[in-house]
């Protein structure tokens, strides 16, 4: 839901207010799934703002943007048991608590005089807009309002909850009441009043995986030219306590793919298998040379099980044992592809959390790819409730951000500590930490770790790639790098703060220009003196 409010300054804020709820109504739907809420509203709302600030300075109000295309928008977006809260401006958005109302808006006006204000937020206005934003579990009976200044600075508060608890089976009627009430009360403003109650609430799963583990069954073990499901099973790749992996050749288009089962131990625990149902959903949303494509469903399935393409090459762990000592360019160019892989993930809002060399496939080609998405955190599944806890470690601890074993959500720069440890391994043969990370569950125990040198390895490697290993394996997520782009930049050109902490001071590089630098100063030292000495009489 959406209201927008023009400003009494502009005459052309009735088209900012009905372009800012149309584009957020249309816009919102057409982002990304896999985003947060509040990703998503901010992306649309910023386009909407750079729009209508574009409209005003290309108009005659150019100059005054108090009339120019600027007005309020107080949203609200309800996702699974969630309430979110965007705002600018002065409408309001409140939650009917009994005979009372609660306001969860701050108006964003600034008065100057009695009966003088103006905005100090509104869409439109400036280049950049600042968004208010809460989110608010919601409950089955619960009821929100949304109302201009026209409507709220006429009615009171016990008003328009007298008149909602009065017509609950009418909302449309009590919404009109209170629009009358403004009016007979004197209000020539616009009036617009919105009510939502929440009647019913989903379950706390996702809608479309409970449908899916409500029709799909669990595969039995499989074996080789058996048929299965439209499927012929070639062999077992692999095989653990948690999944079973199968090469395949699908029946009606010949190509070999790759079958991944839920294990049997834990068919029984419907968390599990909302997490592998979610790995299908992920590698559908993911578009990257860099990442394994899902194959596209051409029939109705029977079972649970996800398909994927088969790449023909082998794993990265597999690669370092025939290559036990690769040139730091050809880490160098590995590192570079799998970071182009986990930025697809983040672009959409995803955390791999399980980055290690067996879920990282090379191809004939030598074209590198990131495959199991079982550990995968998405923004958008993970702010709705029974998602899973935040502080669950899913990963291989060996290659696990230390942030996860303190309880604590993971951020890109988790995925970049376990790139990190990749590159450090692909380079050294060992791991920076051993198994001491896993170990190191508060804040105390993780400054005690000690990070060891990559230049102890017996390999041609330049001394600048240390600290820039060192920095991207710093056990806090700040004090890494920002981004993964930074971390490949560094690891192909030294760093500028190595080249200047690593510089030799003057005196040893210049030793003549340095004396004749003191002894200029002291010169003019000397002369500054004798000047306030004699030159001042």
């Amino acid at each position: 839901m959406a209201l927008a409010d023009g400003i009494g300054s502009s005459s052309v804020s009735q088209i900012a207010a009905e372009f800012a709820v149309m584009s957020f109504l249309d816009d919102y739907y057409c982002t990304s799934d896999a985003w947060s809420v509040k990703k998503s509203v901010e992306r649309v709302l910023t386009a909407t703002n750079a729009w209508l600030h574009s409209r005003t300075r290309q108009s005659q109000y150019r100059y005054d943007k108090d009339k120019g295309y600027i007005c309020t928008l107080s949203a609200l977006v309800i996702k699974s048991t969630t309430a979110h809260v965007f705002h600018i401006g002065d409408s309001r958005i409140y939650r009917v608590l009994g005979q009372a109302l609660e306001q969860l808006t701050a108006d964003h006006r600034v008065w100057v005089a009695q009966g003088q204000s103006y905005l100090s937020r509104a869409v439109g206005f400036n280049p950049q807009i600042e968004i208010d934003h809460q989110a608010l579990p919601v409950q089955v009976g619960d009821v929100f309002l949304l109302a201009t200044d026209g409507v709220f600075e006429h009615v009171d508060d016990a008003f328009m909850s007298r008149a909602i608890q009065s017509s609950r089976a009418d909302l449309d009627g009590a919404a009109r009441a209170i629009v009358d009430e403004a009016y007979r009360r004197g209000s020539t403003d616009n009036l617009t009043v919105q009510i939502a109650a929440i009647d019913t609430l989903p379950a706390q799963a996702a809608a479309e995986l409970q449908q899916s583990l409500a029709t799909l069954a669990i595969p039995p073990l499989l074996e080789a030219r058996q048929h299965f499901d439209g499927y012929r099973i070639v062999r077992e790749v692999h095989g653990s306590s948690r999944s079973h992996v199968y090469l395949a050749v699908d029946d009606e288009t010949g190509e070999s793919v790759i079958l991944k089962t839920p294990s049997l131990d834990l068919q029984a625990n419907p968390a599990y298998l909302e997490r592998f149902l979610l790995e299908e959903w992920v590698a559908r949303r993911i578009n990257s040379a860099h990442v394994q494509k899902p194959c596209r469903q051409t029939r109705q399935r029977k079972f649970l099980y996800v398909a994927t393409e088969f790449i023909e090459g082998q794993t990265l762990a597999q690669w370092l044992i025939d290559h036990p000592k690769p040139s730091l360019e050809t880490v160098r160019g590995i590192v570079e592809q799998i970071a182009k892989g986990l930025q697809a993930f983040h672009r959409l809002e995803m955390l791999h959390q399980d980055l290690r060399p067996n879920n990282i496939m090379i191809d004939a080609t030598g074209t590198v790819k990131i495959i199991d998405f079982g550990a995968t955190r998405v923004a958008g599944m993970a702010e709705m409730v029974g998602t899973g806890d935040p502080g669950d470690i899913l990963g291989t601890p060996q290659y696990t951000a230390p942030e996860y074993f303190l309880g604590e959500c993971g951020t890109e720069r988790s995925d970049l500590f376990s790139l990190a440890v990749i590159t450090y391994q692909m380079l050294s043969g060992r791991l920076p930490y051993g198994a001491e990370v896993a170990k190191a569950k508060t804040v105390s125990a993780q400054r005690k770790l000690h990070y060891a040198s990559v230049l102890a390895a017996e390999r041609e490697i330049p001394a600048w790639i240390d600290p820039v290993l060192e920095r991207a394996l710093h056990p806090n997520p700040l004090r890494r790098h920002e981004a993964l782009s930074e971390f490949v930049q560094d690891l192909r050109q030294p760093n500028q703060a190595f080249l200047t902490r690593t510089r030799p001071p003057l005196i040893e590089r210049h030793p003549v220009r340095f004396w004749k630098g003191v002894s200029a100063v002291l010169a003019a030292v000397v002369l500054l003196l004798l000047f306030a000495r004699f030159g001042l009489r």
